[in-house]
């Protein structure tokens, strides 16, 4: 067998952490409060602290799988190697489908921000420009996704700054209950995890990283850490100036909370850090996307074509392409809140294969609490997302068991023959 070329390794630990940032600290932060709220009503801060715990678990089971696999294509990868080839693929087509999915919601978030009356021309102008970053190396990569992290921290800490500092701020808008009730409490749970998913696309670079064995778990639980402190911050400050109802009724929430805390003059750099968070997780989601893609092909799931890798930048430059027209020709005709529910049922379905991959690694039962209530909390998620999500991402996860069965069909009938 011709041996395959490898992709080159050129991250270490902040790098890592960086994309992991870029991941997370997109366009979720800034469009997903809004309907988490609706949903979970004044069990808003609840409902984040059950997507932090399910992206917890989650994230553990991933970082102690790509230790031991360190290879591009995450939990594709995992799934192959520690449940059997069917249960790798699931994961990979629920990857590569749900993410595709969420390339859109991010790229027509930028043209909403920038431009909102040419949104879907801004939003295919953005997948082009970062398909091609992408295809000229992972470490050009890195450097402009770690000033993206930048800027979005300082929008993010600019807003809680305003509303804490606001005389339209009060405590009493913290109000925990279940106004919502128990149901839309983990409806907006499911909501708000697209906002976390992307600790993991460092688990997909696993073939671009330095000692990955002690990188990824280093870097996984530090990324998610520094984010889920910004979104608490975020969310918070947003409920003392807006309360649970107002943060529901807005269509840019970071914005309202701007507005209401007396600060106009950051209304523009709200929406501009909105714009550039929405390209720093569109630059990683794309990036992971296509390393799936790659381990995919390199498996003859997909065509073998997209398994090449650039002789001079050392990238899956035929994976990045394909996954770039399938994004842009989505994000030239979908909505943005279609796409956010049906990429959260695909990725929940990912991470929930990998926290069963993660079992079967030890068999001390305490080494398989995280990844059991992982498993289950993805389950929950899943089926707790409105109704059209989840009847869409079944129908595209049947569509893709199918494909599975015939490829497996004719496979045997050419050996046979």
């Amino acid at each position: 067998m011709t041996q395959q070329p490898e992709l080159r390794r050129t991250l270490g630990v902040f790098d890592a952490v960086v994309i992991g940032l870029g991941s997370m600290m997109g366009a979720g932060i800034f469009a997903a409060l809004g309907p988490a709220a609706g949903a979970a009503g004044s069990g808003l801060l609840i409902g984040l602290g059950v997507a932090a715990v399910v992206a917890y678990c989650n994230a553990m089971s991933s970082a102690r799988l790509a230790a031991r696999y360190p290879a591009s294509g995450g939990t594709y990868i995992y799934g192959r190697e520690r449940l059997g080839a069917f249960w790798g693929y699931l994961a990979g087509w629920a990857f590569v489908v749900g993410k595709t999915a969420s390339c859109a919601a991010m790229a027509l978030t930028v043209g909403a921000y920038l431009w909102p009356g040419q949104a879907h021309a801004v939003a295919v102008g953005a997948v082009v420009l970062l398909t091609a970053v992408n295809y000229v190396g992972v470490q050009k990569s890195a450097w402009l996704t770690r000033g993206i992290v930048a800027v979005v921290l300082a929008v993010l800490a600019a807003v809680v700054a305003a509303c804490a500092g606001s005389g339209a701020s009060d405590a009493g808008r913290l109000d925990v209950g279940l106004s919502g009730g128990f149901g839309g409490v983990l409806q907006g749970a499911g909501l708000l995890f697209f906002a976390f998913a992307g600790y993991a696309r460092i688990a997909t670079l696993g073939e671009e990283v330095r000692d990955p064995a002690r990188t990824i778990p280093r870097a996984i639980p530090l990324a998610l850490g520094i984010t889920l402190c910004a979104y608490a911050a975020v969310a918070v400050a947003a409920l003392t100036v807006l309360g649970s109802d107002g943060l529901a009724g807005a269509s840019a929430p970071l914005v309202e909370a701007a507005r209401a805390a007396g600060a106009p003059g950051l209304v523009p750099v709200v929406r501009a850090g909105a714009a550039v968070a929405a390209l720093g997780s569109l630059l990683a989601l794309v990036l992971g996307v296509s390393r799936t893609t790659l381990a995919m092909a390199r498996d003859g799931h997909l065509p073998g074509a997209l398994a090449a890798v650039h002789p001079r930048f050392r990238v899956p430059h035929r994976a990045e392409l394909a996954v770039g027209a399938v994004v842009a020709v989505v994000a030239a005709t979908a909505d943005v809140r279609g796409a956010i529910g049906f990429s959260s049922f695909g990725v929940l379905v990912y991470y929930g294969v990998a926290n069963a991959s993660a079992w079967t690694l030890s068999p001390e039962p305490t080494a398989r609490v995280v990844p059991l209530v992982g498993a289950i909390g993805c389950v929950t998620l899943a089926f707790a997302l409105p109704v059209s999500s989840v009847v869409a991402g079944v129908l595209v996860l049947a569509v893709g068991v199918v494909a599975y069965g015939v490829r497996g069909r004719v496979r045997g009938g050419g050996t046979d023959g």
